[in-house]
């Protein structure tokens, strides 16, 4: 069952405070956000998926959200806008205020810079030398900030996150627990045999509005820094190499691998483990599908996929086995079409 909300709203006052038209009873009071398929008295649910417009019919939601093509396909009280799904995320917003952390510092905390006043530094938290800190960050316990960051106003950072020395974070940025901002860029130089280690001296550096989730890395140039641009989402488990460039309001799935030296324009989106190998550069509106490896640079938007569908493993086996002969048998293929040519030109 999902967590119940606060104070509810009525359908008049979720629309005065963030659009969209109210049909039916505007007074109807909401305390919570639902799917179609689970919501109850005092929830609204939301039609954003095609595949569910059946369950308009089904649910016990006390109001829904849909777009205007749909706004007779329900009786029950709604409000009609031209995008649901954004307009559900606001709502849940609205609905689930995250919890206000109380300004201070613990005492157990390990703080080598002045902190503000409304700053909320938790326990076991360590901040290094020349360290900025704008109003209302928000550092949970166990992180860990070296000697000159900058951390912007409003940015939260959950549990054990640590930022190396040099490294600048915008405000409003959320860093969800285990992210490592600045570790060292994979850069060795090989020198008979061995493997020689090049100092990496750039830094990180982190617009505005970014979110990053759990246990995700982002390394430190090699010489220049490593830029991710305002507003961009990226999730769990990332890998960002060292010297990318990542444009403003990008977005990464899960357990994707970005290389050294990538460059992605703005709006790119990374679907879940694709593989970006290294100075690649990807062009804005370009949209990589999950599993996909990319290994030249993408100058057009549009949607690419380089992974072959799942099928019996025999079958896939036999297919593998045929691409391996593909270059002899275009070879072939072009050998036959000049004698083809040939013989026409004879006759």
């Amino acid at each position: 069952m999902p967590v119940a909300g606060g104070t509810p709203l009525s359908l008049a006052d979720i629309a005065a405070r963030l659009g969209g038209d109210v049909l039916g009873d505007a007074e109807t009071q909401i305390r919570q956000v639902a799917t179609l398929a689970s919501a109850g008295a005092g929830e609204i649910g939301f039609l954003t998926n095609l595949k569910y417009r059946s369950q308009l019919t089904t649910t016990r939601a006390s109001a829904v959200i849909v777009a205007p093509d749909f706004a007779d396909a329900v009786d029950l009280p709604r409000i009609v806008t031209k995008n649901p799904y954004a307009y559900y995320a606001r709502l849940a917003t609205l609905l689930n205020p995250r919890p206000a952390m109380a300004a201070g510092v613990h005492p157990s905390a390990c703080c080598a810079s002045e902190v503000p006043a409304s700053a909320s530094i938790g326990p076991q938290v360590t901040i290094g030398a020349r360290v900025s800190l704008g109003e209302g960050v928000v550092l949970h316990a166990g992180c860990v900030l070296g000697d000159d960051v900058v951390i912007g106003a409003g940015s939260i950072l959950y549990p054990n996150v640590s930022i190396y020395a040099g490294c600048e974070i915008g405000s409003n940025v959320i860093l969800h627990s285990g992210v490592v901002i600045g570790a060292d860029g994979f850069g060795f130089a090989p020198d008979q045999g061995q493997w020689i280690k090049i100092p990496q001296i750039g830094r990180v550096i982190i617009g505005d509005n970014i979110e990053i989730g759990a246990s995700t890395t982002v390394d430190r140039g090699a010489l220049d820094d490593t830029v991710i641009g305002d507003g961009s989402k990226i999730d769990n488990q990332i890998q960002i190499g060292h010297n990318c460039q990542i444009g403003k309001h990008c977005v990464i799935a899960a357990c994707a691998a970005v290389a050294g030296s990538v460059t992605l324009q703005d709006n790119v989106i990374i679907g879940g483990a694709a593989m970006i190998a290294g100075h690649v550069t990807i062009a804005s509106g370009a949209v990589i599908s999950g599993g996909s490896l990319v290994m030249k640079n993408i100058t057009r938007p549009g949607q690419y996929t380089s992974v072959f569908p799942l099928e019996e493993h025999g079958h896939w086996l036999h297919n593998a086995a045929q691409i391996r002969h593909l270059a002899k048998l275009a070879e072939r293929v072009t050998e036959l079409e000049k004698k083809l040519k040939n013989t026409n030109v004879e006759g």
